[in-house]
């Protein structure tokens, strides 16, 4: 029987469901069954040592020790109770991607778990090393050497992103404006993707803009998605620059430009807390945010993928693992970024719908600081995921039954959690996830297009509950695919999304909504296929700079997004409607419409549970 048959949409109340999570959690990660003297301990230090015996008292040093002496020994292939990878506190450089496969799964009904002994967050991967050797530049600036044949893409002093020297210089932290934005040079330039003009005056002859490049929402007067190119050469008298890779979406639209920033010269060097890299002389610079390096601690990622979960084929996948209670921190982002390709087929493997190429990530794109392909029954329980260059965990293709639950993500570089299933039509691969008891904080900071806390693409039977977002420059939640796609060929079915709390949507994009869908469900007769109860939606208001017309909205079915049954909502202000949808969802007390009853809203199980095992109050 196919998995397209098998499954069925969860019938079990939310707040049941993440109450029953809590409780087995407690249990999985606390107990073991009777016999457990038998039972595989395993213990790993700081301070340990890789040829000791791996004992609590003689732990090893490395995560990879304790995984290949369970595959070397094929200790899982007999396993009569769980085998327990006990991390005591402390940080663990990660200097390459620690990998699993399907060698490393548990069996027969028991699992292989990797947690935190000393409790949530306290024993963290961290995918970066110290930059050090530091000597003054000028002007407050310090540089060091580094490895030119390691690049890198983010920074962080402190456990702080630091900024890629911009022009121009952001106005906070955390916000991603202020921007110049393009022109259009000549009438028939209105549809060129690689080609950039900036208003006369606008640069600098004096930038030196060799090794720079461009974060640009294009499209002109549509805020939808940013790419992050580098420049390949500069004409300043004409005020023009050519990229190295062409753009989404042209520079401008509708005879409106598009918004941008210049990054990564040494030009631009000019606030605390900015980086530049030299990548030819491999030489990074820094302005500390102190004013001094005495006492700061630079670190630069060593990968991409902290732990990459991946069995061989949807046939052979890596299952009954639990990494429970680590902190996994540091990770690095790309040296180009565009989302998807450009024209449908461009992929260059025929597909049943091949205007999908522009909705999925480029394959160079496919990961996150934990990825997953080909597993089945991963649990990812009490994690502290933050400081990633790029999503912060990335489903890839055939997973199922995956939960996600009791965990904070915070600064991440691109989604929280992206579930992407593959082509519609080819196959239902990524199906039955839970999310639950999440709060996912500051998303999309150095790809503010398209971010979303959970990203869902061509997936269905998943249970979203409990699940606060904040701070992001477009989505909250998304669950996406095309609307050429017929329902037969969709796998966006059986979805529940319940207790959401979405804060700080929309910050600086437009035409959007902090619940948004996209070509679910187009066809006749939307019959109801997934679920939408007790969400809050703060104020959804853009940077003065974003130009959509479209506007802001709390809830938007773009495109389709059809079949939905949505009770109990609540919005803050927006720019433009707080819903939009064709007549093809069922609505229930939402407070757009009238009657709204707000003694229906079940406020205090909206967002994360009581116990929540890290201190989020008053974020």
């Amino acid at each position: 029987m196919s998995k397209r048959t098998r499954r069925t949409t969860l019938s079990v109340g939310a707040g049941v469901v993440a109450a029953a999570l809590v409780t087995v959690a407690a249990v999985q990660f606390n107990a073991q069954p009777a016999g457990a003297v038998d039972c595989n301990n395993f213990w790993v230090a700081t301070d340990g040592n890789d040829a000791a015996k791996g004992t609590e008292k003689e732990p090893w040093r490395t995560v990879t020790r304790a995984r290949d002496e369970i595959r070397n020994k094929q200790l899982n292939q007999r396993m009569n109770c769980d085998i327990t990878v006990n991390l005591k506190a402390g940080e663990y450089p990660v200097a390459s991607t620690i990998d699993l496969d399907q060698r490393d799964s548990g069996m027969n009904g028991h699992r292989v778990i990797y947690r935190s002994v000393d409790g949530p967050g306290k024993a963290t991967l961290e995918g970066a090393e110290e930059i050090t050797g530091w000597t003054p530049y000028k002007d407050g600036i310090y540089k060091a050497k580094v490895d030119a044949s390691k690049p890198f893409y983010t920074l962080f002093e402190d456990g702080k992103r630091a900024t890629n020297a911009r022009y121009p210089n952001r106005a906070a932290d955390d916000t991603w404006s202020p921007y110049l934005t393009s022109i259009l040079y000549e009438e028939d330039k209105m549809d060129v993707h690689n080609w950039l003009w900036g208003k006369p005056g606008d640069w600098d002859p004096s930038w030196d803009l060799s090794q720079a490049s461009v974060t640009i929402w294009s499209g002109g007067s549509w805020s939808w998605f940013t790419d992050t190119i580098p420049l390949l050469d500069t004409n300043f008298k004409k005020t023009q620059t050519t990229l190295k890779y062409f753009t989404r979406f042209a520079m401008v639209n509708s005879r409106g430009g598009s918004r941008y920033y210049f990054q990564n010269s040494l030009s631009f060097l000019d606030q605390p807390g900015e980086y530049y890299l030299d990548y030819k002389a491999g030489e990074v610079y820094y302005k500390p945010r102190g004013g001094t390096m005495d006492g700061v601690k630079v670190l630069r990622p060593t990968v991409k993928t902290v732990l990459n979960l991946a069995g061989t084929s949807a046939q052979d996948r890596l299952h009954d693992v639990t990494f429970d209670g680590l902190g996994v921190k540091y990770s690095d982002f790309v040296s180009w970024y565009r989302v998807g390709w450009n024209a449908p087929g461009d992929s260059g493997v025929e597909h049943k719908y091949p205007e999908y190429d522009r909705q999925i990530e480029l394959p160079r794109n496919r990961f996150g600081a934990i990825t997953l392909t080909n597993t089945s029954n991963i649990d990812l329980s009490r994690l502290h995921l933050s400081d990633t260059g790029y999503t912060g965990i990335f489903l890839l293709f055939a997973n199922d039954h995956t939960r996600i639950t009791d965990s904070l993500l915070e600064n991440i570089g691109n989604d929280g959690i992206k579930v992407e299933g593959g082509w519609p039509g080819e196959g239902d691969l990524s199906n039955h996830h839970t999310f639950s008891n999440l709060f996912i904080d500051h998303i999309g900071e150095l790809v503010p297009g398209d971010a979303a806390g959970i990203e869902l693409m061509d997936t269905g039977s998943n249970t979203v509950t409990n699940v606060e977002v904040k701070h992001s420059a477009r989505y909250g939640i998304s669950l996406e695919s095309r609307p050429e796609v017929k329902d037969p060929d969709q796998y966006e079915s059986g979805n529940t999304f319940k207790y959401i709390k979405l804060e700080e949507m929309g910050l600086d994009s437009g035409d959007m909504g902090a619940f948004y869908t996209y070509g679910v469900d187009n066809q006749e007769p939307h019959p109801i296929q997934n679920t939408v109860d007790q969400m809050v939606i703060g104020d959804v208001i853009p940077d003065p700079s974003m130009p959509d017309a479209g506007g802001t909205r709390g809830v938007h079915m773009d495109a389709g997004g059809c079949g939905f049954a949505i009770s109990n909502v609540q919005v803050g202000k927006v720019t433009d409607q707080k819903y939009q949808s064709y007549q093809c969802n069922q609505v229930t007390n939402a407070d757009w419409e009238a009657g709204f009853d707000a003694s229906k809203m079940e406020y205090d199980k909206i967002g994360v549970l009581p116990g929540f095992p890290y201190d989020v109050a008053g974020r």
